[in-house]
């Protein structure tokens, strides 16, 4: 058993012929434990207690006093000393004095040890090694090659940080500098070029030893630099959860842990072909047209087309996408398999828009397709949904689109249904929306267990480089919020953007929390086609002109290899090209533009095939008496055992409980009546906003508390019928933009619920105007798109002479303006209906009038009416 002999032997650095020969042995996988590095000098015999079963008790003996020489017995400590000095066989071992010993004696036993030299700087240098190691886990992304340009820095920082020692030339200032780098960084530690060949112990918290569990100096830079300094930069030491980090390490640190076999070396390139010969496809036909084109991060497709890959083989069959519209086309074309004829009768001005809608342009447009994968051979259903040009305004969308089919299918934890959002650096950066989106990403509610972002980052806005448009080092430092891992990776290196985008939908599946993919690239052109980028970033653009496209770079890289020969490479795009020539040909006998076949989420079984409604009858909506007074009594009770609620609600539930026996009812208790009739006939309903549980008046009171048990809620709309549909009813983060941007996803999923956003005060609504403006009233002409989301903004109507004058709403009317259409004139006492989208003004007013009531005889069926009474004005004060 040569690890017995170990023990000692691993005190003294080896010199480096001795590490080279070490480290070349072979050696079959094992568990990451002590090991042999180098040959003890001395027999076994010569200390016999380096026998038998205690080398595990000498190992652990050894690691103690590694870490701290006083924490073992005098005698180990003797031990180890001598034996790191080198001393003869049999002499290490020194034998404790008996307890009468003089300290003359005491002293003589030890001279061994007097005449070593400090070990101290021996357990400095371990724990220099280990910083070192460190340093490169937080900062190894600084140092990186992220830009393929080769002359800007991703983190808007060209310095090196003083504690990374590295070869890298990341300046391009020769190899001085580099060398002078690695010389003051190895002092930063207490280290010198002499200790470069000395073999170090590696801590637990590395994966570059693969099955070597010690390493030298100069190796283990190495590998540092191989793991954190390439091509990927990997931002994750924030991260506040060990098992995670250790993941991410594994993934990253382990030596050749990214290797691609042939055949998915030959899909890359395929991939990467139809990606770029798209582009080129449209510049031939339509070169003065705006398509806003991917050129300059041609990698975009494949590194979709693998978290699809990938996500598919862990279990995911729907994938729900939202991004701007640099490349969409493209992700439409070849992601989601939109058919090609479709993408180019788009460019024919001379086609005819559908009656449907007045549609919109062919880069805001989304699409739902269900299809076969071809790598896990599963079903596969992709939705990218349609979003202005307001570049982030999707963002929530998607969330609560994807939240809902989550829902519908009982996928609590993630495992079915998932999200992608793309994004561009600079809106990434700027937009607020994007914080309050991650601000949702873990809430109960929210949650949609893990999003992949990807950033498309072509280092510049529209004009505005990256150091006018950000203050933060990465346009992804909004990501940190959530612990959210990122991955930047070099947009030019396609094996590393696939082997990070394998890494992060494998985490997405691991672990359900978000994650960032940042890919580093440039943009070819300006902002779209007929812009010109040399007026405001000259340099960068001469630059540009001179980049040799990644596809040509690639296919060179593999035909060296002799994965592919050029004539299979040109078999490739002359392929594609055919596929693009007749689909052009078909394009040409459509006439039509027909915005239906663009859905990102259609309603089946609620529309014909012509996209007209199946019925547009209403029946009675009156309620019996009989079902009136249980939603009363539910109402009014806690229908819960041994459940404790506060002295003041159980007055409010003993009115409520007196109104129901004299046959009235006022706005909540009404408001519960209406909720609690469409439960019973299985529709969903879905109330958020912020404190809509109790109500931001006191008067909903939704969700009881146990006075006495904390986080025992009781939801009594719950218990009213056996077989009845849901009822969730969530309190809001205080957002407005991202949560009503949410629940209009929500409610796009099914027409068979009820989906309501209730503005904590009317006004409120004021900061979601863009989610109102941009897809509740226009969605339905642009996109076709359905929905049936209800906002409630209350407080709204009645005066507030002494209050604030924001709180009077002079919005209200505007907004029901343009929920109308045009040419309808509507009362203010009316909801304001278009497409199924209705706005209801509460006023606060109304809930506490004693006018304001109604009586059962005005719920029974045969009574209902689509006018809402009007409530006599309540008297003017000054509510808050």
């Amino acid at each position: 058993m040569l690890n017995l002999r170990t023990c000692a032997a691993k005190l003294r650095p080896l010199t480096a012929s001795q590490t080279v020969k070490t480290i070349s042995q072979h050696r079959p996988a094992a568990p990451r434990t002590f090991q042999q590095i180098r040959c003890y000098s001395a027999p076994v015999a010569a200390e016999p207690f380096l026998s038998g079963t205690s080398s595990n008790y000498v190992e652990e003996m050894y690691y103690a006093w590694l870490e701290n020489p006083k924490s073992v017995h005098k005698s180990w400590d003797i031990f180890f000393r001598n034996a790191n000095a080198g001393a003869a066989p049999g002499t290490a071992y020194q034998s404790p004095p008996p307890l009468s010993t003089s300290l003359s004696t005491l002293s003589q036993a030890q001279f061994l040890v007097q005449a070593q030299p400090n070990v101290d700087k021996l357990v400095e240098d371990h724990l220099a090694v280990q910083s070192l190691i460190r340093a490169y886990q937080i900062r190894g992304h600084h140092v990186a090659q992220l830009d393929p340009l080769g002359i800007l820095d991703a983190d808007l920082d060209s310095s090196l940080p003083a504690d990374i020692i590295t070869s890298t030339d990341k300046l391009g200032e020769g190899f001085e500098s580099s060398y002078y780098n690695e010389v003051a960084a190895l002092s930063f530690y207490g280290l010198d070029e002499s200790d470069l060949d000395k073999v170090f112990h590696l801590p637990t918290t590395t994966f570059i030893g693969g099955n070597e569990s010690a390493l030298p100096l100069r190796e283990i830079i190495r590998r540092l630099e191989m793991a954190y300094c390439q091509h990927i930069g990997v931002e994750f030491m924030f991260i506040n959860d060990l098992e995670q980090c250790q993941w991410i390490r594994q993934k990253f640190e382990t030596p050749g842990i990214m290797q691609f076999t042939n055949e998915e070396k030959r899909t890359l390139l395929a991939r990467l072909v139809r990606s770029t010969r798209f582009e080129e496809f449209l510049h031939r036909k339509w070169s003065s047209e705006k398509r806003f084109g991917l050129e300059g991060c041609e990698v975009l497709i494949p590194a979709l087309k693998t978290i699809i890959d990938k996500s598919s083989e862990k279990g995911v069959d729907y994938v729900i996408m939202g991004m701007p519209h640099r490349g969409r086309l493209n992700v439409l074309a070849n992601v989601i398999r939109k058919e090609l004829e479709q993408i180019f009768c788009q460019f024919d001005s001379k086609l005819e828009a559908a009656d449907e809608g007045s549609g919109d342009v062919k880069y805001h447009l989304g699409m739902y397709h269900r299809r076969i994968n071809r790598v896990t051979d599963r079903n596969i259903t992709l939705s990218l949904v349609a979003n202005p040009s307001h570049l982030e305004a999707a963002d929530p969308v998607v969330q609560g689109k994807t939240k809902a089919e989550q829902f519908y299918c009982g996928d609590t934890e993630g495992k079915k249904v998932m999200s992608i959002l793309l994004h561009g650096d600079a809106a990434f950066a700027g937009q607020g929306i994007v914080y309050e989106t991650f601000h949702l990403s873990d809430l109960p509610s929210y949650t949609t267990h893990g999003t992949v972002h990807v950033v498309v980052n072509n280092q510049i806005g529209f004009t505005t480089d990256p150091r006018m448009a950000r203050s933060s080092p990465y346009p992804t430092d909004v990501a940190r919020v959530v612990n959210a891992p990122i991955f930047h990776v070099n947009a030019d290196d396609p094996e590393a953007v696939v082997y990070v985008c394998n890494v992060a939908a494998e985490w997405r599946s691991t672990f359900h929390k978000d994650v960032v993919v940042d890919l580093v690239c440039y943009r070819r052109n300006g902002h779209n086609e007929m812009d010109e980028p040399m007026f405001t970033q000259p340099l960068m653009y001469k630059q540009i002109r001179k980049q040799k496209p990644v596809l040509q770079k690639y296919a060179e890289l593999l035909i060296s290899q002799g994965v592919v020969n050029q004539p299979e490479y040109e078999e490739e795009i002359a392929k594609y090209d055919k596929i693009c020539e007749e689909a052009h040909a078909r394009s040409k006998d459509e006439k039509i533009l027909h915005i239906k076949h663009w859905l990102d989420s259609p309603w089946p079984g609620f529309f014909t095939l012509d996209g007209q409604p199946r019925s547009m009858t209403c029946p009675s909506t009156g309620l019996n008496e009989e079902d009136l007074t249980h939603i009363g009594q539910v109402a009014s009770s806690v229908p819960v055992e041994d459940f404790t609620i506060h002295g003041g609600l159980s007055r409010i539930l003993k009115t409520r409980g007196e109104m129901v026996k004299n046959r009235t009812v006022d706005w909540a208790l009404a408001e519960y009546m209406a909720f609690g009739s469409l439960l019973k006939e299985g529709i969903h309903i879905r109330l958020s906003g912020q404190d809509v549980e109790r109500g931001t008046f006191s008067h909903r009171h939704h969700v009881l508390h146990d006075q006495n048990v904390d986080k025992r809620t009781c939801i009594p709309m719950n218990h009213l019928w056996p077989n009845q549909a849901p009822y969730t009813v969530c309190n809001s983060s205080l957002s407005e933009y991202g949560v009503l941007g949410f629940e209009l996803g929500f409610a796009m999923a099914s027409p068979n619920a009820l989906v309501l956003w209730e503005a904590q005060f009317g006004d409120f609504h004021n900061t979601a105007q863009c989610i109102i403006d941009q897809f509740i009233c226009p969605g339905q002409a642009k996109w076709v798109r359905q929905n049936g989301i209800v906002l409630l903004l209350p407080h709204g109507m009645e005066g507030m002479v002494r209050g604030p004058p924001a709180h009077g709403h002079p919005g209200v009317p505007a907004a029901q303006q343009q929920t109308s259409s045009p040419g309808e004139r509507r009362c203010c006492q009316k909801p304001a209906e278009h497409s199924g989208r209705l706005i209801i003004f509460t006023p606060k007013s109304l809930l506490r009038h004693p006018e304001a009531r109604s009586s059962f005889d005005d719920m029974l069926p045969g009574t209902s009416s689509t006018e809402v009474p009007v409530c006599p004005r309540a008297p003017l004060r000054d509510e808050g």
